[in-house]
């Protein structure tokens, strides 16, 4: 964007299947509110060779990730060593993009976007992310990261603060970047390094842990508490039926209308 900042995802083989996670994340940037247009400035991360095959049938901007041999293409349910392993890649892949002079909106390919959510990102804010559930207060750093959706700027503190990061991964073996984010949320060495951290509201950027209550606001929604390939896919369908219900209505209807039909498999 003019303003360098570029949109990322990851995708591996399994997720990038037609009918698949990444047809229903492409499907709602053309479905949503003024979101179509950042379909430009989307770049796929594949962790693999035949996501990145399949990315160049249905997107523009398609870019290879080689981590260190690791075969990423199966599935990785989640806490398996695969999974660890493709989560840290993906941080470490994230601070280069940093160190480039690149800010970044991550987002999961199993989030829908439904809403610009450029202008509500706090402009006091280095590192914002989004919550699994969301105290109320955006500094409170007692709310819970859902590493799957963050915005953060490129400057000299998110730089370190990336490094730090993923060098933490050593101290706590075992664990993925959310609870490693978690524990060093509180660090001496962040609140030194001056970064600024922002949670954002569930009610903008919701998920199924805590769905957003107002669809005249929301921005995404995420697929999270949500273990199964086949179950993400079910319920992002919904939630993409939901929203063109939802669109279809007369203007003077939608404010009545809080309610997903979300989760169902995913229950």
């Amino acid at each position: 964007m003019a303003n360098d900042t570029v949109i990322l995802t990851t995708l591996n083989a399994a997720w990038s299947e037609p009918g698949s996670v990444l047809d229903v994340f492409l499907e709602s940037f053309r479905a949503g509110e003024s979101t179509r247009e950042l379909l430009d400035h989307l770049v796929i991360v594949s962790l693999d060779s035949a996501a990145h095959e399949r990315c160049g049938q249905v997107h523009r901007h398609c870019f290879v990730l080689v981590a260190g041999g690791v075969n990423f293409s199966g599935q990785k349910n989640f806490m398996t060593d695969g999974y660890l392993k493709m989560m840290w890649s993906r941080i470490n892949f994230l601070g280069q993009v940093l160190e480039k002079g690149f800010s970044f909106i991550f987002t999961d390919t199993d989030i829908v976007w439904f809403r610009n959510p450029l202008p509500h990102f706090y402009l006091d804010g280095d590192f914002l992310i989004a919550c699994y559930h969301f105290t109320g207060d955006p500094d409170d750093l007692s709310n819970a990261p859902n590493g799957g959706f963050a915005y953060v700027r490129s400057n000299s503190e998110t730089i370190e603060f990336y490094r730090f990061w993923y060098a933490a991964r050593e101290k706590h073996p075992g664990l993925h970047d959310q609870d490693v984010l978690n524990s060093i949320k509180n660090d001496s060495f962040v609140a030194e390094l001056g970064v600024k951290i922002k949670f954002l509201s569930t009610e903008l950027f919701g998920g199924l842990c805590e769905p957003s209550r107002n669809m005249s606001r929301v921005c995404t929604m995420h697929a999270n508490c949500c273990i199964g390939l086949s179950r993400k896919i079910s319920d992002l369908d919904a939630m993409l039926r939901d929203w063109r219900r939802f669109m279809a209505l007369p203007q003077d209807d939608k404010h009545s209308v809080s309610s997903w039909t979300v989760p169902r498999n995913c229950r």
